[in-house]
């Protein structure tokens, strides 16, 4: 038998036969000069510092700003794991405590807090780039590191003070450590990764779901051998099986022993009671399931540019393997690809039940599990597959950029920058201006007005908050409006000049409905409803902020229920702007 029938033939153990993945590293000669992990590790976190230096010292960003931020701070003055200047969302400590540590350690600032979380990216990364070589080779690992570095959302993510990079890292390390077998390191790694954050235990827990049903399916049914194809990645008796479904387990002990704290402290486990509501009880509708479902498949494998690989690895599989020697170039083996299609299920459906907002980064530990397939199969079939994954890599870095059009979240890509310096130059002009004056606005941009420490203002600025921009909530504020002389009002939501079902009524209104959409008043709008005039207006690539100075209430040209009724009158181009 040559070298390399010996590669493709699984090695028959004691217990069966060991997986393909782990016969081909024990021959594999890429397996002898796979680089040092250190050394792969300074390497990505070298390139995604520089690339990230313009972005080290913005201001923190949305939820960054309205909770994690706030709550790791709290833990670094008081050494509190329950935060206490904002309320508690439930989440794990593990991120909020690194990030207090190296405020501890080097001083409390935005280079500080980013350059911290870029560690964890480059972490993340690394183990992207083990288990991508575990289930394929060094040439498909270095591949897919690469296009989930530059991918929209990982990159954003990875400066970001938030946790479902770090939990998607330790997810990784744990699907690795899971491909070999080692139970005691994918119970670490499964329950740091429940830690980071609570929705992690997905993985481990749809696994074990998965080893269960091995040992239950009846030998004569039809998918038991298509199970047991799968299952010769971990092949063995049932004491064997039964150690790797308790180590799938354990991450629930701790993840149970942090929520018992929390009750203990807080009196409720997930979450406060407004959390829980928007993010569980309100989204248990199948209809909104159903469209949710839909919203996540789009962010597993088409979101922000992902269409792309996803396209030519659909077109791929009409070609026929590459030949080098006359042997086909290997696959990532069955069993692996259907672990990988357990966990991608697993975020898939669970992410469309639960979540209030339909969040991208939600998905990240399921989107590089598709990259890393998609990857191989271009590199098994494609002659030319670096120049595809090539031009797979700058279609993402174009995304960076280019907002789509339909509607995102401008933390998905660069369009967060615009966001944070729009309120930058808005917080600084009204507080140079109107130092002393009452501010009408709407989150975040009230934390920001009234926390210093967020890096927008120099002093607090006294805010009456209002929901957002809506009608609806700005003729709620004109009826008010003698408790406040200054508006800071700014785009909510993302809406593209050009969308593709911006006419479809039906579709807003299911947005409406399930997704708490809405539509943000232009500053000429909610100027001529509240009674003031627009000092100060800035526009970034469909994004705005504009400062809007009350008029005093004697000069006011008409009292409330006046404008009530000029609102009616207002032409349709001032409360939706037309799309050029």
């Amino acid at each position: 038998m040559d070298r390399e029938t010996l590669q493709a033939t699984p090695k028959r153990t004691e217990h069966g036969f060991e997986s393909d993945a782990t016969a081909n590293r024990m021959i594999s000669p890429m397996r002898s000069s796979s680089p040092h992990p250190a050394l792969v590790f300074a390497v990505i976190f070298v390139a995604i510092f520089v690339l990230h230096l313009p972005l080290l010292q913005l201001p923190y960003f949305w939820d960054e700003a309205g909770y994690y931020i706030p709550a790791a701070r709290d833990l670094y003055l008081s050494g509190s794991l329950i935060p206490h200047t904002t309320v508690s969302n439930a989440h794990p400590p593990l991120v909020l405590g690194w990030i207090a540590l190296w405020w501890k350690c080097v001083g409390y600032a935005p280079v500080v807090t980013r350059s911290a979380m870029l560690m964890v990216a480059a972490f993340s990364l690394l183990g992207v780039f083990r288990l991508a070589e575990r289930a394929a080779n060094l040439q498909v690992a270095i591949a897919s590191t690469l296009c989930t570095a530059s991918y929209p959302v990982f990159f954003v993510q990875s400066s970001l003070a938030q946790v479902d990079l770090a939990a998607a890292g330790l997810t990784f390390w744990g699907l690795s450590a899971y491909l070999d077998d080692r139970p005691f390191a994918v119970a670490i790694w499964f329950s740091l990764a429940a830690l980071a954050k609570e929705t992690a235990i997905l993985a481990p827990v749809s696994l074990a779901g998965w080893e269960i049903l091995g040992f239950l399916m009846p030998k004569r049914d039809a998918l038991r051998g298509l199970w047991e194809r799968a299952d010769r990645a971990h092949s063995g008796g049932i004491a064997r099986r039964a150690r790797r479904v308790l180590s799938l387990l354990v991450p629930l002990l701790p993840l149970t022993l942090w929520y018992t704290y929390h009750y203990s402290r807080t009196g409720y486990i997930f979450g406060n009671p407004e959390f829980f509501r928007y993010n569980v009880a309100a989204t248990l509708n199948p209809w909104r399931f159903l469209l949710a479902l839909s919203l996540r498949l789009w962010q597993a494998f088409g979101y922000l540019h992902l269409w792309v690989l996803t396209v030519a690895m659909l077109l791929a599989m009409f070609l026929p393997p590459i030949k080098d020697e006359g042997i086909d170039r290997p696959r990532i083996t069955i069993p692996v690809q259907l672990i990988f299609l357990v966990v991608v299920t697993a975020y898939v459906v669970a992410m469309a039940l639960i979540g209030g907002a339909v969040l991208a980064r939600y998905m990240l530990p399921a989107v590089p599990l598709v990259i890393i397939v998609a990857v191989s199969t271009l590199r098994r079939r494609l002659r030319y597959w670096l120049a595809g994954v090539t031009m797979v890599a700058v279609a993402f870095v174009v995304a960076w950029f280019w907002n789509p059009p339909y509607g995102f979240s401008p933390e998905d890509n660069l369009a967060y920058r615009d966001y944070v310096v729009l309120h930058q130059d808005g917080e600084r002009f009204l507080e140079a201006r109107y130092p002393m004056a009452h501010a009408l606005t709407a989150w975040p941009a009230s934390d920001e007005l009234t926390r210093p420490w967020l890096g927008y203002v120099t002093r607090p600025v006294q805010v009456v908050r209002i929901e957002d921009f809506s009608l609806e909530e700005v003729l709620s504020a004109a009826e008010f409006r003698s408790h406040f002389e200054v508006a800071l009002v700014f785009s909510t939501k993302y809406e593209p000049l050009h969308s593709l079902l911006d006419h479809w009524k039906a579709w807003e209104d299911l947005k409406r409905r399930f997704f708490g959409f809405h539509r943000d008043l232009p500053p000429a709008a909610a100027a001529q409803i509240l009674g003031g005039r627009i000092v100060f207006s800035e526009e970034r690539k469909g994004q705005w902020a504009a400062v809007i100075e009350m008029e005093q209430v004697e000069n006011a040209t008409l009292p409330p229920s006046g404008r009530r009724i000029a609102c009616a009158l207002l032409p349709l181009s001032m409360i939706r702007p037309p799309i050029p």
